[in-house]
């Protein structure tokens, strides 16, 4: 039996009644009302009004501390990590803009963004970024050699994935692999060595990403597919339910392995068991029909990053 292309298996999105508005910036927001117009844009050229992905890149890079640490982490490891874990977003929202400024205004989610709507020049952009990398060499000063190269292997994937979505399917396994890099970091600049089972609780991490993210794709499927990008989205079509929930499978087990390979206490596998039943909740209020959920779902997953840091504390700290 032929298998449907992605196109195939979403062309009837075409036929569905329009979208709610889906634009993910509001003229009536907290930077509006508080920052001093002329920083508005840059503002929300690093999301700070939608600080949801901030979240999703710092909450796993603090677990991995805690665990790293088998325990708490020191103050001044701690602050490096949550500003380079800031910082690193920015940059790579800067890039996705800056690469996506013709393209953003095609589209219902983005087509607000400060770039595409002139707001903020591109040559202004660019000097914005390069001031927050020179914040981030700063910051190499604080880590250990090791870990200064993992940096400096992490910037070419923060370049590179908002290219990606023109030429394959799966750009949200190298967002995944960028927004959880931290996690990797966190080992190497406590103990110096990456072991397997941190390697197992990061690869769960993308895992964790490629499903929300792709909850989260569903937003743009029409605008993606008449532009014609790409995205995991596209690639799932209407057997979204099925992918997603594959890769949520698979995050669950990565990280019950790796907190075995820790040797982590029973109550970590205690709050796993509970992102799990998170997971089958997102399940069953996902429809690929229904994209206006995708932003409630895709914010819920602040919980799963929540409890991720809860599991690592009960893990080491709390007693066998």
């Amino acid at each position: 039996m032929k298998q449907a292309s992605p196109q195939e298996d979403i062309r009837n999105t075409n036929d569905r009644p329009p979208v709610p508005d889906l634009a993910d910036m509001r003229p009536d927001d907290w930077v509006e009302r508080r920052l001093p117009r002329s920083w508005g844009p840059y503002a929300r050229l690093i999301r700070l009004d939608r600080p949801v992905g901030t979240w999703l890149t710092l909450l796993p890079t603090v677990a991995a501390l805690v665990q790293a640490a088998d325990g708490l982490p020191t103050l001044w490891r701690l602050f490096i990590f949550c500003l380079g874990a800031f910082l690193m977003r920015g940059v790579g929202c800067c890039f996705n803009d800056i690469f996506d400024r013709d393209i953003d205004s095609k589209v219902e989610r983005t087509r607000f963004r400060p770039l595409t709507s002139g707001q903020l020049s591109l040559r202004n952009a660019l000097w914005f970024v390069f001031a927050q990398l020179c914040v981030c060499a700063l910051l190499l000063l604080a880590i250990n050699e090791y870990s200064r190269w993992m940096a400096v292997l992490l910037l070419p994937i923060v370049i590179i994935y908002p290219l990606c979505k023109r030429f394959t399917y799966w750009p949200q396994v190298v967002l995944g692999i960028a927004f959880n890099w931290g996690m990797l970091m966190a080992w190497s600049d406590t103990r110096d060595a990456i072991p397997l089972a941190a390697w197992a609780m990061w690869l769960g991490a993308v895992c964790w990403q490629v499903g929300y993210d792709s909850i989260y794709g569903y937003v743009d499927l029409r605008d993606d597919l008449k532009l014609g990008l790409h995205s995991t989205a596209m690639r799932f079509g209407e057997r979204g339910k099925q992918w997603i929930g594959g890769f949520y499978a698979a995050t669950v087990a990565l990280w019950a392995y790796a907190g075995w390979g820790m040797g982590l206490s029973w109550p970590y596998f205690v709050v796993i068991a509970a992102i799990a039943a998170h997971f089958i909740w997102q399940l069953s209020v996902f429809s690929v029909q229904r994209p206006d959920r995708s932003f409630m779902l895709f914010r819920s997953n602040m919980t799963v990053g929540v409890m991720m840091v809860v599991a690592a504390l009960a893990g080491t700290v709390l007693p066998l």
